[in-house]
């Protein structure tokens, strides 16, 4: 989570990935979405528009059913800031507010 906060997406991709494969089922949703969330604000930095959307579709459904929070992680919250990053990219524009996790 501190990586996402530091703007290191990549590198918070590669440790929610661990952390996503080593988590029992009923949590794998919980991590695959925070690793959706990474890189999709990833993606808009790249200037990839349907990477950026793609992910952002996938962490909203994967994230859904852990709102409003999980493991200490403010979800609907999480969840607003996805669809509001989805908006500004259907908009034609991938300038996203940094994640507040």
């Amino acid at each position: 989570m501190e990586l996402i906060r530091r703007g290191e997406f990549f590198a918070a991709h590669e440790e929610l990935e661990l952390a996503w494969r080593a988590a029992p089922a009923e949590e794998r949703d919980f991590y695959q979405g925070l690793v959706h969330v990474a890189v999709a604000w990833y993606q808009a930095g790249r200037g990839n528009r349907v990477g950026c959307e793609r992910q952002l579709e996938k962490a909203a459904r994967r994230l859904g059913g852990y709102a409003p929070r999980h493991e200490g992680v403010e979800v609907a919250s999480v969840l607003e800031q996805v669809r509001a990053a989805a908006a500004v990219v259907r908009g034609g524009s991938l300038d996203l507010a940094p994640p507040r996790l």
